[in-house]
């Protein structure tokens, strides 16, 4: 799957969601009405290395990353453990391979937040990954709520 085709089939699923482009990333917000700056981060693309995440060697010709922020919780029971925080400029320390084509890791810099990643979804990886990406849109609801709120 490319990521124009992943994009559509996200903004369709779930209401209130919009791109937008940031740091080199494409990103699908949930921002109803545009009422935010930018929105609550509900997924995003990234397309070539950054200076401080090279990790997933974004820059072989064609090669994208869906990056998915999901619970802490979820994260855990997938891949056990959270890692700790790398310093800056490092990854985390999970021994998964983060160049792999089609294979769920945690995000090579952000997996201990809960955020989770995958290169070049295949569509049978990006069905199985769905229940995660609905996590993903219910976490950016309440997400929302409370910045609406100020709570």
């Amino acid at each position: 799957m490319t990521v124009d085709e992943i994009s559509p089939g996200v903004l369709s699923a779930y209401a209130g969601t919009v791109v937008d482009s940031n740091w080199g990333e494409r990103g699908i917000f949930y921002n109803p009405g545009r009422a935010l700056p930018k929105g609550i981060y509900l997924m995003t693309c990234k397309g070539s290395n950054g200076p401080h995440d090279k990790a997933s060697d974004l820059d072989r010709d064609g090669v994208f990353r869906l990056n998915i922020g999901i619970s802490k919780r979820s994260c855990q029971r997938r891949f056990g453990a959270l890692p700790f925080r790398p310093s800056a400029g490092g990854i985390v320390d999970t021994g998964h391979d983060f160049a792999r084509l089609d294979e769920v890791t945690p995000h090579p810099v952000y997996g201990w937040m809960g955020w989770i990643c995958v290169l070049n979804p295949s569509r049978a990886t990006l069905d199985d990954l769905r229940p995660l990406i609905d996590e993903s849109y219910q976490l950016a609801l309440e997400k929302f709520g409370k910045r609406m709120t100020g709570r």
